[in-house]
């Protein structure tokens, strides 16, 4: 059977140091120790973060819509996803091979430093953004303990912040230094961490709110009085923000899959991870937000206000070791993990995983050292969001061609090879029909992010730009079904 022998033959017999190297290579079955449970803590990293409870928190709070209704939105968005990842998840799982090298099939065996390259460019920025905010967790655990020293600051950071941020940074390093193994272990303790520690926090509010957080909860459920057209485009706002909130790892998803001892085991961590722990987070979020009004008079959407609210020393220490590691642990999932293989990709021979992830370490701590005082200032979130935006047409591109073009078949030897007329070396390792759909898609998400009069569609200009790439690219390509396939037999 064909498929079988796709599989069998993951030993690449002629090694082409400009695309291969041990971290790329395919990870044969045997080797694979990842399952159910490790995918389940990638997406709890992801959501459980600081800014990942802020945005469902704020979320039930800004749209007036009835709680329910938000909530529903807010599942419906994780079964979005779900489906969106096991479909970038399967060919991963199939062939042990991370995004950069899938991607190679659809965009050719150069072409795949594009996507790569941008991707990195958006994982390295983020990884900096968030190390920031892991060190103010740090920084409140040390300001409860010592104060929070002289108060003169430089970069717009204090000497306790600028200590804060070097041990982040410093931990972080020491994490992936050890390899992928002790990212799984650090993200399989962090994740049901993270939910012990909320729930206690649900806990306390619930209790010191009493008889009052029922009808507090009520006031959040009643929503508004929009008419029923208004409700139906805030609901699919919800939506949208959530998918976006989502999009950095559902097209790279293949870099954790590929560890995944099978497909059953994957598709069950993302049904348990998605939206089963979406709706459970977000009721969390809820709860805790009904009780901050009741007990503060506001709604606090931010877990670090709530507990410097609440001002007791033992939850202090245990909620700011919580959000370090949440967002620590999101830093590794959406930020890390992704850059250093697309580097690695750049320069096989020269840059392994462990350098990768070095260079966006250095590169990351000029970002989240500068990020208070002059990132933040001058509008560079907008120029990574637009980048975002130009990243997805890939998912769409890279979909299709595996699914409708490919047919689930890829030939593990022609991806690792530059030879003239292999089957992904298309013109010059460049698949031009590819970059073709990639760049007239990208157009049109790039202008949700910066055409004011597009503006509404700002949360669904990932979902259609990845729906576009798809579409052109399998106008384009469809008369070439065959050719690959006639390659890779």
């Amino acid at each position: 059977m064909k498929e079988s022998n796709d599989v069998s033959d993951l030993d690449i017999k002629h090694i082409d140091p400009t695309l291969y190297n041990e971290d790329l290579a395919p990870l044969k079955p045997q080797d694979r120790n990842w399952g159910a449970f490790e995918i389940f803590n990638v997406w709890s990293n992801d959501i459980q973060s600081l800014f990942g409870y802020t945005l469902a928190a704020s979320l039930f709070l800004t749209y007036g819509l009835n709680g329910w209704a938000v909530m529903a939105a807010i599942i419906l968005a994780g079964v979005i996803v779900m489906f969106l990842v096991n479909l970038t998840g399967k060919p991963s799982v199939k062939y042990g091979i991370p995004f950069p090298v899938m991607v190679r099939a659809s965009m050719g065996v150069r072409g795949a430093n594009l996507p790569a390259m941008l991707r990195a460019i958006v994982g390295i920025f983020w990884y900096g953004v968030q190390t920031y905010f892991a060190s103010t967790a740090v920084t409140l655990l040390i300001t409860a303990f010592i104060g929070a020293g002289s108060g003169s600051t430089f970069l717009g950071l204090s000497g306790v912040a600028w200590v804060s941020f070097v041990i982040v940074w410093l931990f972080q390093i020491a994490i992936f230094w050890q390899g992928i193994e002790r990212i799984k272990h650090f993200l399989n303790w962090a994740g049901p961490l993270v939910y012990v520690v909320m729930l206690v926090l649900m806990i306390i509010v619930w209790y010191q709110a009493g008889s009052e957080l029922i009808p507090a909860i009520g006031t959040i459920f009643s929503g508004g009085s929009e008419t029923s057209g208004s409700s139906i485009a805030a609901f699919m706002a919800i939506v949208g923000t959530m998918v976006a909130y989502f999009a950095a790892v559902v097209i790279n998803f293949g870099d954790f899959t590929r560890f995944v001892k099978t497909e059953r085991q994957m598709k069950l961590g993302n049904l348990l991870g998605l939206p089963l722990n979406v709706a459970f987070f977000s009721f969390i979020a809820l709860i805790i937000t009904a009780g901050t009004l009741v007990l503060f008079g506001e709604a606090l959407t931010n877990p670090a206000d709530i507990v410097e609210r609440v001002d007791s020393l033992p939850l202090t220490i245990i909620a700011a070791l919580t959000f370090f590691a949440a967002t620590v642990g999101i830093n590794l999932v959406a930020n890390f993990i992704p850059p250093a293989y697309d580097l690695a990709n750049l320069f096989p021979s020269k840059i392994s995983f462990k350098m990768g992830g070095l260079i966006t370490a250095i590169i990351a701590f000029f970002v989240g050292a500068l990020w208070l005082s002059v990132i933040s200032q001058i509008g560079v979130p907008g120029f990574v969001n637009a980048l975002g935006a130009i990243v997805a047409p890939f998912y769409g591109i890279i979909v299709v061609d595996y699914y409708l073009i490919k047919r689930q078949h890829l030939n593990m030897q022609e991806l690792f090879s530059s030879a003239p007329g292999s089957a992904y070396y298309y013109v010059n390792g460049w698949n031009t029909r590819a970059l073709i759909a990639f760049g007239v898609a990208a157009l049109f998400s790039l202008s949700t992010v910066l055409v004011p009069a597009l503006s509404a569609l700002g949360g669904y200009g990932w979902l259609i730009g990845a729906g576009l790439g798809g579409l052109f690219y399998y106008g384009l390509m469809r008369q070439f079904k065959a050719a690959p396939e006639l390659a890779a037999q």
